[in-house]
């Protein structure tokens, strides 16, 4: 297991952010002093209602016509202008009769930019779901699951995960996992996981089928974990509040901030 060390970060650069809560309220996070800001919660979409809890979104970040997709908990998919929060479109909800109120309907979203042919199967209890940049793989994992990789265009499995041994005391540690993201956009070979337990995983199916690296984040579950630009970078977010930027390279935490 790498070492890993935390380094305070005094502020962030300019950035904008659209963040999602169990209200069903969708917020713009900005920090706009060009050295040193602080990020501050500037707008908020919608009105509070638990039955409009976010379960998943999606972006399509075109340049001439970007929009977000917000899955809820009622099964609804509502299709939005990033910009400034306009309704765009309306799926109606996916929900099955046989699904409760209090189960989860809704685990993973992508708004796809190229037509797909229409795949399912049900297998296991999947939590967390990823496409990669190119849109021809995906990601998935969950609760008894272990991350595995998928070639859309072929509809197969092409790598499943192994468990990580027993720790020093002889305890193994159930799957559980809660997010993921492919940390490069040109390559569907390395993603990073967040599980229950607070781990943070670093895969390579190039290499070997267990992680290559795996570090704890804090003492909360992870709850979302998502890739920088530069291919290297990773952000994670806790349920807790915790939020951090990590190389994972280095495992080195860079800037840690809370949310409130």
């Amino acid at each position: 297991m790498p070492r890993t060390t935390t380094v305070e970060c005094p502020g962030c650069p300019p950035i904008r952010v659209l963040t999602f809560d169990v209200l069903g309220l969708v917020k713009v996070v900005e920090a706009r002093a060009k050295q040193g800001g602080v990020p501050k919660v500037v707008e908020r979409w919608g009105e509070p209602d638990t039955s409009r809890h976010v379960l998943a979104a999606s972006i399509n970040d075109s340049k001439f016509d970007p929009l977000l997709a917000v899955a809820r908990k009622s099964g609804v998919t509502e299709v939005l202008n990033p910009i400034n929060g306009d309704l765009r479109g309306l799926v109606p909800s996916v929900c099955q009769s046989d699904v409760q109120p209090e189960d989860d309907a809704i685990v993973g979203l992508h708004l796809f930019k190229k037509q797909i042919s229409d795949s399912s199967s049900s297998s296991g209890n999947i939590v967390c779901s990823k496409v990669d940049g190119s849109e021809n793989y995906a990601l998935f994992g969950g609760k008894g699951v272990e991350a595995n990789v998928w070639d859309l265009d072929k509809c197969t499995k092409i790598w499943t995960a192994k468990s990580p041994p027993k720790n020093s005391l002889g305890i193994f540690t159930p799957t559980w996992f809660t997010s993921a993201t492919f940390i490069s956009k040109d390559d569907h070979r390395k993603f990073v996981t967040g599980t229950n337990n607070h781990q943070v995983r670093l895969y390579d199916i190039s290499a070997q089928r267990r992680p290559v690296m795996s570090f704890d984040f804090r003492e909360t579950t992870i709850k979302a974990v998502a890739e920088d630009l530069d291919g290297q970078t990773v952000y994670i977010g806790n349920g807790s509040g915790d939020l951090a930027s990590v190389d994972m390279r280095t495992g080195i935490q860079y800037c840690q901030h809370v949310l409130t």
